[in-house]
């Protein structure tokens, strides 16, 4: 199979689909890679380290004209819409139910749109995991460097001082993204709340921190009275494959503190957080109603040789399944894969996907 890894055009990303060790272990299956000039520069993967894995460096209209399989780290934008060739099938993070501009795209060109983010294994999202992982820990510090006043922050030192309380961090959702946030969180010694709907994940925090993490049920109560006393509230929630649901109305903001900062982590599927629009590294932060709003929408590109390497740890396996059986094949075989499909011979696939956008 030819399979193609073009460089990443979304501002300030700097992760890559495939490392150098990646494309070795393709090459030795027999498949050939074609790699995008300076396509791993950002994550420290020279094209030499590409050559001496045998694979070929070409430009970029040419991996989308001849790879049967594109493997990317961040949805196409629209200066890739029409590159991408009528049956290609595509793994990446897609993100689709808020963007139904790429979803229509993908259908009308029979794209085998395969995303990371819904490919489930034994109940756990393995591809979304890593990122998650790297993302939820991102988060306080994020929010800790915007409190600084000249920032705009509330001025409120992250881990207190003597005879002086602390930071509050105050964390919505329990998963990945919600436990690494506390974990860090926790750390930085802030005073530190999270709110969940299930009462299992909530133990486990419990279990986990020995008490030294609050823990709430996520009801609209609790939202309502833990976001006053927040110094950095967190989005840490997530919906495979649907919208996340709005659960800080913009009213809601104007009991925060002012220079409170909000991290919406889960701004790739919408954001939880009514005021949240995707942000950029270069541009990541706005304020509403004296709130801080940092909601880049690919945080873990922040540190791209960690997350490369972490991402393609977990893509690898699949790339190669795809790659051995074809991607028909595969997709039928594989539950993985099949739970990763959103997109199929022009109609969509994934269930919550549909339900989102009617489709």
């Amino acid at each position: 199979m030819i399979i193609g890894c073009p460089k990443e055009i979304k501002s300030e990303e700097y992760r890559v689909g495939i490392t150098p060790d990646g494309a070795s272990e393709l090459k030795r299956d027999g498949h050939t890679l074609l790699i995008e000039e300076g396509a791993g520069a950002g994550s420290g993967f020279s094209d030499d380290e590409y050559l001496k894995a045998d694979a070929d460096i070409v430009d970029r209209r040419s991996i989308f004209k001849s790879a049967d399989l594109i493997v990317k780290v961040k949805e196409p934008l629209p200066p890739e819409y029409d590159l991408m060739k009528e049956g290609q099938a595509l793994f990446t993070y897609l993100h689709l139910a808020p963007n139904r501009e790429l979803t229509d795209v993908l259908l009308r060109k029979n794209i085998t749109g395969l995303a990371y983010e819904t490919l489930e294994k034994d109940g756990v999202l393995p591809l979304l995991l890593p990122m998650s992982e790297i993302a939820g820990r991102m988060a306080p510090i994020i929010g800790a460097y915007y409190l600084q006043k000249f920032r705009g922050g509330t001025g409120v030192l992250p881990a207190g001082a003597e005879g002086v309380r602390p930071a509050r961090s105050v964390i919505l959702g329990a998963g990945i993204v919600g436990m690494n946030a506390a974990r860090i969180s926790n750390g930085l010694e802030m005073e530190t709340v999270v709110l969940n709907r299930g009462a299992d994940k909530l133990r486990k925090i419990d279990e986990m921190f020995l008490g030294r993490v609050e823990t709430l049920p996520l009801t609209k109560a609790n939202i309502i009275e833990e976001i006053q006393y927040a110094d950095i509230l967190v989005g840490a929630l997530l919906v495979p494959g649907g919208r996340t649901p709005v659960l800080v109305r913009r009213e809601m903001l104007r009991s925060m503190k002012k220079g409170a900062v909000i991290v919406d982590v889960s701004v790739d599927q919408g954001g939880c957080i009514e005021t949240s629009r995707p942000t950029t590294h270069d541009d990541p932060v706005y304020i509403v109603d004296d709130v801080i709003h940092y909601a880049v929408a690919n945080m873990p590109g922040a540190y791209p040789r960690t997350a490369t390497m972490a991402l393609t740890n977990a893509t690898l396996p699949y790339i190669k399944m795809l790659a051995d059986s074809g991607i028909d094949g595969a997709v039928e075989s594989v539950g993985e894969l099949r739970s990763a499909l959103n997109t199929y011979r022009g109609k969509v696939e994934h269930p919550t996907l549909a339900e989102t956008l009617k489709a």
